[in-house]
C-alpha cells in the first residue's frame, strides 16, 4: 500500500517531466542531497524514502541517520542520499511533503503522550486521517507514542449514535453483534445509555463530550466493569484533566487532522 501511495505522488508531481531539473541542470552530474531539521521534532515517515528513489532511479545510496519515533534538534541530520542530481531534485518536494507531514503527526502525537505520563490512560488516534494516507499516518501516530485505534470499519466493531438509532436501541445493535469475532465498543451519551450499555455487558464504552469531572463521576459508576474510552474536543491544555478522572483511553481525531507539518530542509552538494 506504501509504495502505490508513493507511487501516485511522485505521478501526480512529475507528470510527464520535471522540466525545470532536465533543463537547467546536466544529466550526468552527481550529487549528495541532506535531509535536515529546522526545529525541535519527533522523526515520522523514513519509511518512504527508500521507495521513492526506487521507484524514480538514478539513486547510488541511501543512509537514514535517525529513527522513526527519535526526537531530532534542529539542525540534525535525518537522512542522506547520493545519485543523480536530476533525481535528487526531482525528488525534493515529494519526499519533503511525506517527511513534514509524517513528522509533524508525530511530534503532535508527543505532545499528547506526554501530557497524560505518569497517569494509566493511553493516548489513541482515530480515523479522522487524510483520505489515502491512513496507513502511514496512523503509522507516524505511533512513532509518536500514541495508540493505534482501529485502522477501518473492518477490524473493530464500535456502535456510534447513528448506529444505535439505525438499529433501534442500544440493546438490539449490541445483541446483533454477539457471535461477532471483534471487540465491541459502544458510545454513550447518557448515564441511561451507559447502564443499558452496560447491562448488555459492552466491552468498552465511549463517554462523549463530557467534562473532566462528569468523566470522572461517570468512571466511578462503572467501577471497572468495562474499559472506558473519552472522547469529544479534548485538546492538549485539558487532556491531563481527562486522563486524571480514570479513564483507560482519550482518542483524540486532532492527532491527525490538526497536525501541522513540521519544517525540514534538504540541501544537495555536488559530488567532485
Amino acid at each position: 500500500m506504501i509504495r502505490g501511495i508513493v507511487a501516485q505522488a511522485l505521478a501526480e508531481d512529475i507528470g510527464s517531466g520535471d522540466v525545470t531539473t532536465n533543463s537547467c541542470v546536466p544529466e550526468e552530474l552527481d550529487a549528495t542531497g541532506t535531509f535536515f531539521a529546522r526545529q525541535d521534532l519527533v522523526v515520522a515517515g523514513l519509511e518512504v524514502l527508500p521507495v521513492i528513489y526506487e521507484l524514480q532511479g538514478g539513486v547510488d545510496s541511501l543512509e537514514l541517520l535517525a529513527k522513526n519515533g527519535v526526537h531530532a534538534r534542529t539542525g540534525d541530520r535525518i537522512a542522506s542520499v547520493r545519485g543523480k542530481a536530476r533525481t535528487l531534485l526531482t525528488c525534493e518536494r515529494v519526499a519533503l511533503n511525506f517527511l513534514q507531514r509524517l513528522s509533524g503527526v508525530a511530534t503532535h502525537a508527543s505532545r499528547y503522550v506526554e501530557a497524560v505520563r505518569g497517569t494509566h490512560t493511553k493516548i489513541l488516534d482515530t480515523r479522522k486521517t487524510t483520505p489515502g494516507l491512513r496507513q502511514l499516518e496512523k503509522m507516524a501516530a505511533a512513532a509518536g507514542g500514541v495508540t493505534n485505534h482501529r485502522m477501518g470499519l473492518y477490524d473493530a466493531i464500535l456502535i456510534k449514535n447513528n448506529h444505535i438509532v439505525a438499529a433501534g436501541g442500544i440493546r438490539q445493535a449490541v445483541e446483533r453483534t454477539l457471535g461477532a469475532n471483534f471487540p465491541v465498543e459502544v458510545e454513550v451519551r447518557t448515564r441511561d445509555e451507559m447502564r443499558e450499555a452496560l447491562a448488555c455487558r459492552a466491552q468498552r464504552l465511549l463517554l462523549d463530550n463530557l467534562t473532566p469531572a462528569e468523566a470522572k463521576d461517570w468512571i466511578a459508576e462503572v467501577n471497572g466493569r468495562a474499559q472506558i474510552e473519552l472522547s469529544g474536543g479534548i485538546t492538549l491544555d485539558t487532556v491531563r484533566a481527562y486522563a486524571e478522572s480514570g479513564a483507560d483511553f482519550i482518542s483524540c481525531g486532532a492527532i491527525t487532522h490538526s497536525a501541522t507539518a513540521v519544517d525540514l530542509n534538504f540541501r544537495i552538494e555536488l559530488c567532485p
